[in-house]
């Protein structure tokens, strides 16, 4: 190929047509394509490997602990998930609205698959997204505290398309993380979706977060434009070790 051709590519940032360009040459020239034709490839091939190149970006950035997907979600094992509600969901149309997803239940019941599928599919409908743990936000707080860098943790937080915070209730918040909590919460308020789960039920939010007044003024924001999940069902977990065989199945 010629050396400069494949520079002004490179430079105009069409990578791939570049690395690819003598194959898709040899194709048109095999296929007898029209000149339009060919160009048109050309594009395809290049747009869907730079869409493609982005989603890959946004999972990373995502940071999800793993992937899943709804396609893999057991709807017969959880009937108390509302399969309706979980399409409409995926539609993304919530995250427009700045609307949140809550998903409350005991340990096991899926909560954090159907937030991770939720935001898989909004990652690939172009939005970003950021996933993380209660603990995680905790220890990340303290730490941007200590840096004197928190209004760097909160922009970071403010700034996806959704914020996932998963497992809420499993250990309490301090007066600054329920705080910092509070102004995300309330910065994102109808202009960023936010996806929770958590294990406990909402009149349990004032011992999560150390205050009833803070977690009441936490629940009016979250729960103005929202829909709730309330999973009451079986642990996944605990039904792969039955069907493992590593627990009894009358347990």
């Amino acid at each position: 190929m010629n050396q400069q051709l494949e520079y002004r590519l490179k430079s105009l940032g069409l990578e791939y047509t570049a690395l690819h360009i003598d194959h898709l040459v040899e194709d048109a020239s095999r296929d007898n394509i029209s000149y339009l034709d060919f160009l048109i490839n050309l594009v395809n091939e290049e747009w869907e490997q730079r869409e493609k190149q982005l989603l890959e970006k946004r999972i990373h950035t995502a940071r999800f602990p793993f992937s899943k997907s709804i396609s893999d979600f057991d709807f017969e094992f959880q009937p108390s998930v509302n399969e309706k509600r979980v399409k409409e969901t995926l539609t993304c149309r919530f995250i427009k609205n700045g609307e949140n997803r809550i998903l409350l239940g005991p340990p096991g019941v899926g909560k954090t698959h159907l937030a991770i599928s939720f935001g898989m599919e909004a990652l690939v409908k172009g939005y970003t997204v950021k996933f993380i743990t209660a603990d995680e936000f905790v220890n990340e707080c303290r730490k941007a505290s200590a840096k004197e860098t928190l209004h760097y943790f909160i922009n970071r937080m403010s700034k996806p398309d959704i914020l996932i915070v998963d497992e809420l209730g499993y250990f309490p918040f301090d007066e600054l993380t329920a705080n910092v909590f509070f102004q995300i919460v309330s910065k994102r308020y109808e202009r960023g979706a936010m996806i929770l789960t958590s294990n406990k039920s909402y009149v349990e939010w004032g011992k999560v977060f150390g205050d009833d007044v803070l977690a009441t003024a936490i629940l009016d924001r979250l729960l103005h434009h929202s829909v709730t999940f309330n999973i009451k069902g079986q642990s996944f977990r605990m039904k792969e070790k039955k069907q493992a065989g590593i627990i009894p199945v009358q347990l």
